[in-house]
């Protein structure tokens, strides 16, 4: 009896092994995806300036006249909470044509006015969700100011001097960049990527973390090769 019992366990143990080595190889770790240069990212040449200091910029170029940019919000929401300590995310609007620059005026003077983060999702659902025919500056303070924001002051900051310059930036950064569609990101001002060209949006993120990290790689390269300052004497 002990022998057929012997018996019955050396097959269940041998069906054991065969079944583990039948098994797909698909349990293992897929290899990272091969980012290449000029394919799925593109290089900003020159580099140009960014706004956020000692961080890495992570810049999103949109519009909320933009339909993508819409289906792109969750997802941007998603890049800006994967982002380390030092990187720094941030929204720009683009003016490719009259009728978006009330959107770009609008978006200035919420940030002026620190209702950003109230309204942003906000727009994209009254405009692409709800269908709101908000077209105009004037549409867009009635908007604000069914969140709680002083419709006077909206629209003067919108026409302020203020939004000028930061409209006129807008379209320097957009011209110099060579963006031509949103939404788009710029990594520290120096590479750019679409949906189109990481292959989808959920791969847009990860693209944009693996340029973040190369940035701040590439930087901790040249401050460990920086001469080093002359003792004083």
């Amino acid at each position: 009896m002990f022998k057929r019992i012997g018996l019955m366990i050396a097959a269940l143990l041998f069906a054991g092994i065969a079944s583990a080595a039948d098994a797909p190889a698909a349990a293992a770790t897929p290899a990272a995806p091969n980012w290449q240069e000029g394919t799925n990212y593109f290089l900003v040449d020159p580099p140009q300036a960014t706004a956020s200091g000692d961080k890495i910029e992570v810049l999103e170029v949109f519009s909320y006249a933009c339909p993508h940019c819409a289906h792109f919000q969750p997802y941007a929401e998603q890049m800006k909470q994967s982002l380390p300590a030092y990187a720094h995310f941030d929204y720009m609007p683009a003016v490719f044509n009259a009728s978006w620059e009330p959107f770009a005026r609008a978006y200035y003077a919420a940030q002026s006015m620190g209702v950003v983060d109230k309204t942003h999702q906000a727009l994209f659902d009254a405009l692409h969700r709800d269908h709101i025919p908000l077209r105009s500056i004037d549409d867009l303070a009635g908007f604000y100011a069914e969140h709680g924001v002083d419709r006077a002051k909206f629209l003067a900051t919108a026409s302020s001097f203020e939004v000028d310059s930061k409209l006129q930036r807008s379209m320097d950064i957009v011209k110099n960049d060579g963006i031509d569609g949103t939404p788009s990101i710029v990594v520290d001002g120096k590479y750019r990527v679409t949906g189109a060209s990481a292959g989808g949006y959920p791969q847009m993120i990860e693209l944009v973390d693996w340029l973040v990290k190369k940035e701040h790689d590439s930087r901790g390269k040249v401050a460990v090769g920086a001469p080093k300052p002359a003792k004083k004497k």
